[in-house]
């Protein structure tokens, strides 16, 4: 045997310190890879709108109503179902309701309790005794350890059972434990949890969202360019922080920033309303709008102005600063003929819609005045500072990556730069040049450096990245040719707000360009294995199918921003992937928690099949999976070098 093999089973005896304890390993191990695989839940592109995210969370794209179908089957009818499912999504919520009109408190509670413990005994089943003792809310984790354990026709412990929630009702916790019953049931029912990316922007409550996923039991998360952009501006890169302000004036979502993150807007609005207080800002209507108050308005298309010239001021320092991003050609301050009112956009001059610039120099357009440049220092002080925000983008840190390969399926936000003939397209990166798999490693080292790299060249290069990564031409996260904010605000012209997708978006239809993306992740099996994409929304009403490449690619972005819903006409997908394959669910608009409590209004779904398995999956089948079938082996070195005196079993 190899030194360095003898090495780890040593350590190895360290767990195991005899052939019964390693024996005990290896028959556990070998137990839980037949039990079958848990559910994973994938989301993409939720854009701030809590509450459609937060009823869609609870109730598992649908798993939660076909848990309590499977269990009761034909015993009760359509509208207990759906009041008990109510139910385990909003318990607290739901109970107030009930209980105001209930003449026999105690007698909904026991039927109640029981139609629930079934539930989570159902939901549990598929879960060692272990792993559903972890997931007990301690306050109640004996008793419903007890009771989820029980065994169906178990006479002789009836009377014990029926005394439980006899005493739980009499004690008056009956609401308590009926709440931790259906958060269990939540809890159990979704094992682990995928976002394909953009949790911010547009929607009101991006804020509300990432402290659901703080506490979330098991979750992954795969960077949008809206996530990195908002992770640029917790790092305190102004051209970040000019962009999320703008966006989030642009909706009407200032209150995110000041209410949810505690960032003052002050001095913003001040400048704003000193240096735009007679304009009518006409090309800066807002896409929301939460306020009644003229006046308010009026300041928040200021706002809205104000922060648009700060961010071309900032992005046109930043591509001066960095000339290997090639992106002269976006600014367009300089090409501006202040006398004539026009502005050059390559070879042809346009007529801008506004021209009321009190703060730009027409000879140095991309410099601050002096009360600019204390409004920008007091904006970057004010995010760097912000707790919660700085929490958020620890979650998203820790949580999140560029891509991840999981279970067989490939995760992404974007798209793979790709060019026209279906080649990987090459991407400069701080002077080295990288495509496919490596070009997505190495923007994501540079962005967690801009987090914690010691040396402020190096920290400065990747605040820098993650800017780069929201509008760049070559960006896996963008994947346009240009973002054309400039055009949008100033030109009438829709030939000039055209931005053009990169060709992954046309040739991600084409089988040899799937596989080959597939193969350059590392999943080797590609017949069995799915792309899960978002950031592009699906126009499902016109026609376009999340179902791309024979169901080897799944963009599951429909629309759970309410800004794209017209066009799509859906409130998004998600997708579904449990021991018996793969299910892809179109959601209809949320109308509200309230709705969905006292008119137990659920998200309508239209779910189907995608990929059913001819064998349902193992725990073995998946990467977990994997990692046991190597603890196994190396347990069963163990046992073997103690049996041949290789190494000596320690006494306990």
């Amino acid at each position: 045997m190899k030194a360095i093999e003898v090495r780890y089973l040593e350590r190895l005896s360290e767990l195991y310190p005899t052939i019964a304890s390693a024996a005990e390993e290896v028959i556990n191990l070998s137990a839980i890879t037949q039990l079958p695989k848990g559910t994973e839940h994938f989301m993409t592109d939720i854009h701030g709108e809590h509450e459609a995210f937060s009823h869609i969370l609870r109730n598992g794209s649908g798993s939660v109503r076909h848990k309590i179908d499977d269990v009761f089957g034909a015993t009760i009818g359509a509208a207990d179902k759906q009041a008990l499912a109510t139910l385990i999504y909003y318990p607290a919520e739901k109970m107030r309701v009930v209980l105001r009109g209930e003449k026999n408190p105690d007698d909904w509670y026991k039927v109640t309790l029981y139609r629930l413990i079934a539930v989570a005994r159902g939901a549990a089943e598929k879960y060692t005794r272990s792993k559903v003792r972890k997931a007990l809310p301690q306050d109640f984790d004996y008793i419903l350890e007890e009771l989820l354990m029980q065994k169906e026709n178990e006479d002789a412990k009836e009377s014990y059972y029926e005394s439980i929630l006899d005493t739980i009702i009499r004690i008056g916790r009956a609401k308590e434990f009926i709440i931790a019953l259906c958060e269990l049931i939540q809890r159990l029912v979704i094992d682990h949890l995928h976002i394909v990316g953009d949790i911010f922007d547009r929607g009101p409550g991006p804020h509300i969202i990432m402290d659901m996923l703080a506490d979330y039991h098991s979750l992954d998360i795969q960077w949008g360019n809206h996530d990195v952009l908002w992770m640029g501006a917790a790092a305190g890169d102004i051209a970040c922080i000019c962009n999320v302000v703008r966006i989030c004036a642009r909706y009407g979502n200032l209150d995110i920033l000041e209410d949810g993150y505690g960032i003052n807007l002050l001095p913003l609005a001040s400048y704003a309303m000193g240096n735009y207080e007679d304009d009518p800002c006409d090309c800066f209507k807002l896409k929301g709008n939460n306020t009644n108050d003229p006046r308010e308005m009026q300041i928040n298309l200021k706002i809205h102005k104000a922060v648009s010239i700060l961010q071309f001021k900032a992005e046109g320092q930043m591509i001066m600063r960095h000339p290997e991003f090639h992106l002269e050609d976006r600014n367009l301050l300089d090409k501006i003929d202040y006398k004539k009112g026009t502005v050059k956009i390559g070879r042809k001059s346009y007529k801008m819609l506004d021209m009321h610039f009190p703060t730009v120099d027409p000879k140095h357009p991309y410099e601050f005045t002096e009360q600019e440049a204390d409004v920008i220092e007091r904006l970057r002080q004010a995010f760097k500072s912000s707790e919660k925000l700085a929490k958020h983008a620890k979650v998203l840190l820790s949580k999140g990556s560029l891509y991840k390969v999981f279970n067989n399926n490939l995760l992404y936000h974007g798209c793979i730069p790709i060019n026209e003939d279906g080649t990987l397209r090459e991407v400069e990166v701080f002077g080295k040049t990288y495509k496919g798999r490596a070009l997505y490693e190495a923007l994501e080292h540079h962005i967690r450096r801009g987090f914690v790299a010691i040396d402020p060249e190096e920290k400065e290069r990747g605040q820098a990245i993650m800017w780069w990564i929201w509008l760049h031409r070559n960006s896996p996260l963008f994947g346009k040719e240009k973002m054309a904010t400039f055009e949008r605000y100033f030109l009438a012209e829709k030939e000039t707000h055209s931005e053009g997708k990169n060709p992954y978006y046309t040739l991600c239809e084409d089988e040899k360009t799937v596989d080959m993306i597939l193969k350059e992740f590392g999943l080797g099996n590609v017949k069995d294995a799915h792309i899960v994409n978002g950031h592009v929304p699906v126009k499902v009403k016109s026609g376009e199918s999340p179902i791309k490449c024979n169901g080897k690619l799944f963009i599951i972005d429909g629309g759970f921003s309410r800004a794209y819903q017209k066009e799509t006409g859906i409130a998004g997908y998600t997708l579904i992937y449990n021991s018996y394959g793969l299910i892809l669910a179109a959601h209809e608009p949320f109308e509200s928690m309230d709705a969905a409590i006292e008119a137990e209004s659920d998200i309508h779904s239209d779910q189907r099949v995608v990929a059913r398995v001819t064998t349902r999956k193992r725990v073995g089948d998946t990467d977990a999976g994997k990692e046991m079938r190597e603890r196994i082996k190396d347990l069963e070195s163990l046992i073997a070098a103690y049996r041949n005196g290789r190494i000596a079993e320690r006494s306990s």
